[in-house]
């Protein structure tokens, strides 16, 4: 909040400094002898000057409002006629300093027209609302501004040393230091304190967490390993800068012209209605689940990997690879689920409106079971989305860059990830828990 000088002090120091004033005393004696910052006094006297005692007695710390006119008229004739200041305060009637200064600045950049008020909010009769940023533009902006922040520190530390390395040479750091526009106090503190690595203690492992799957892992999923297998204190951020350092950076899913696996061929069977509607939250394992089938390329042909997803404890309860996305394939699946599901369990299993989720033996068995089916409506991917990002996981983390001389290989090493997966890969929702140890807590307890 701004505090007025003018009235920051009370009125008896006010009157002390009219006093003061009416026996010859400039503003810097009465501010030393009032113990009062100079530019408060500074301002008293301007007051007392051009208006008298009674003003100077009657300031309520009111900011003042001129008119347009009145702004132009006293910025003219300070401009333009070559009036002192406190003259023009006097005769316009301009109580304190500050506005007149940034009106005759204004005045000579722009003329009468930059001291015009300017109108404020939307325009009169305007439909369009303020636009509100998104969660994940206010994500890009922060992200922009902490890489420009990272790349200016780098900037400058470089330059520091170059810096360093010419005066070692016999130049003059004078005029090395204004050619690369460093400050001096900026040089003599870069070089007190030189670029440390971050927890180099704990390098060793961040780097092995990071080799665990082929195209390594993101910070949080270290630093929830760090925390949890080390017992390290350790914030998301700092392993992020650590691995910046280290140079090891998980890459991210981009778009692609390559167009994903679609088992849509219309309704060639029995429909759903959308019992999770989007809410895949759930309070325990074996209550809300996911299914969908994804296409992985290689030379030698095409993998498919259809998973249940437990939307509870984030595991992989079950699943299947198959060359080909088939019926075979889906009662694979069932049979492995099944065997697992508790007596009693009555999970939701949602699904899109693949032709294999409307077969009459898939709809049959889950009936049998007490599985209520659940389907996403047709072309809305995100309604299904909590499947969809495990099948972005295993692309990024497995899959994305690689390639694998026969199917049986493949399989074995996506076993091995899936293995991984629910045995040791920790979720953050799960907080810091991986979908085992999450799984099990009931039965430690």
């Amino acid at each position: 909040m701004r505090i007025d000088l003018r009235v920051k002090h009370d009125i008896e120091a006010r009157k002390a400094a009219i006093g003061l004033f009416e026996r010859g005393y400039g503003f810097e004696s009465a501010a030393k002898a009032l113990s009062v910052p100079r530019d408060t006094v500074r301002q008293w006297l301007y007051v007392y000057r051009s208006f008298g005692s009674e003003v100077l007695l009657s300031m309520d710390g009111k900011q003042a409002r001129y008119t347009y006119e009145q702004k132009v008229a006293a910025a003219s004739a300070v401009v333009d006629g070559g009036m002192s200041k406190r003259d023009a305060m006097e005769a316009f009637g301009v109580m304190s300093l500050a506005p007149l200064k940034r009106w005759c600045a204004l005045y000579r950049e722009g003329g009468a027209e930059a001291l015009r008020p300017k109108p404020k909010g939307r325009p009169k009769g305007s439909k369009a609302k303020p636009r509100v940023r998104t969660r994940e533009q206010e994500l890009e902006e922060r992200c922009r501004r902490l890489e420009t922040g990272i790349r200016d520190r780098s900037l400058t530390r470089a330059k520091v040393e170059a810096v360093a390395a010419l005066r070692s040479d016999g130049h003059d750091l004078g005029r090395l230091l204004a050619c690369s526009g460093l400050a001096r106090s900026t040089y003599y503190y870069a070089l007190a304190h030189p670029a440390r690595p971050t927890r180099p203690e704990l390098r060793g492992a961040v780097a092995e967490i990071f080799s665990r799957t082929a195209n390594g892992c993101g910070h949080r999923q270290v630093a929830m390993c760090l925390r949890a297998e080390l017992g390290a204190r350790i914030a998301d951020k700092t392993v992020l800068k650590m691995m910046r350092e280290m140079g090891v950076r998980c890459g991210i899913r981009r778009e692609t012209d390559y167009h994903r696996y679609n088992s849509y061929r219309g309704v060639v069977g029995e429909t759903f209605e959308n019992v999770i509607g989007r809410d895949f939250a759930a309070d325990g394992p074996w209550q809300k689940m996911g299914t969908d089938v994804t296409e992985f390329k290689q030379p030698w042909g095409k993998a498919y990997f259809a998973p249940v997803y437990d939307f509870g404890s984030k595991e992989i309860v079950a699943w299947s690879t198959s060359t080909s996305p088939d019926m075979a394939q889906q009662a694979e699946l069932l049979d492995r689920l099944l065997a697992k599901m508790p007596e009693g369990a009555t999970p939701v299993l949602h699904s899109d409106m693949g032709w294999q989720y409307q077969h009459a033996a898939w709809c049959g068995r889950l009936r049998d079971a007490g599985i209520v089916q659940s389907m996403s409506r047709k072309g809305n991917c995100i309604d299904n989305g909590a499947t969809e990002q495990v099948f972005g996981h295993i692309k990024d983390e497995f899959f994305r860059g690689r390639t694998w001389p026969d199917f049986e290989s493949f399989k074995a090493d996506l076993d091995a990830y899936i293995a991984h997966w629910n045995t040791t890969r920790r979720q953050v929702k799960l907080k810091g828990l991986t979908p085992e140890e999450f799984r099990n807590q009931p039965l430690a307890a």
